[in-house]
């Protein structure tokens, strides 16, 4: 990982891409492009960080995303999205799911703690990217719908799976998992998993 973290963002907005680049440009190396294309074209082993629209004309970010994780790259993507999350994200490998709009201090947020959990084993990431996955359909799909969701559930079994494979107990991953993951994920062994 370079001093200085890449970032890439795709959105089809150009305003909107260029807006976030300007927000993380004093802190992150970042280049903006504008479709799945350009997305896939940019997108290698040097950047750390992708914010990705999810509706895109051409590619879509889910299928920007497939791409992604064929070619096996060591990046964190963000779903950053105007797209409210149903349970159909419970399959897609994102690492955080932001709902537009947002703003520079979140946006700083959300890039930064991607930028800490790459230096977390894949372990700990998957557990991290599922407990977010978790907080994200429960801040936004009505409880009544996750209750009744098989997807929703297989998520908190595989928690439950991971967290005992892990050894995770609640109150030690406090600092490791941010926002509305700590709420969720058992915070307990955050010490032990990052050593």
């Amino acid at each position: 990982m370079t001093t200085e973290p890449a970032v890439l963002v795709v959105d089809d907005n150009r305003v909107v891409a260029d807006t976030y680049a300007a927000f993380l440009t004093d802190e992150y190396a970042v280049e903006a492009v504008y479709d799945g294309e350009a997305a896939l074209d940019a997108v290698g082993p040097g950047v750390d960080v992708v914010l990705l629209d999810r509706r895109m004309p051409g590619l879509s970010g889910e299928e920007v995303l497939a791409r992604i994780e064929e070619r096996v790259l060591d990046c964190r993507v963000v779903m950053v999205t105007a797209v409210d999350p149903a349970v159909d994200v419970v399959d897609l490998p994102f690492d955080e799911y932001v709902v537009k709009p947002i703003g520079r201090p979140e946006l700083l947020a959300v890039v930064e703690e991607m930028h800490r959990r790459a230096t977390y084993d894949d372990a700990l990431r998957g557990f991290l990217a599922l407990a977010s996955k978790k907080a994200t359909l429960e801040a936004r799909v009505d409880e009544a719908e996750l209750a009744d969701s098989e997807p929703y559930q297989r998520v908190e079994e595989r928690l439950a799976e991971q967290r005992e494979s892990l050894g995770i107990e609640t109150e030690r991953l406090e600092g490791v998992v941010s926002g509305e993951t700590r709420d969720i994920v058992d915070t307990s062994d955050a010490g032990a998993l990052t050593e």
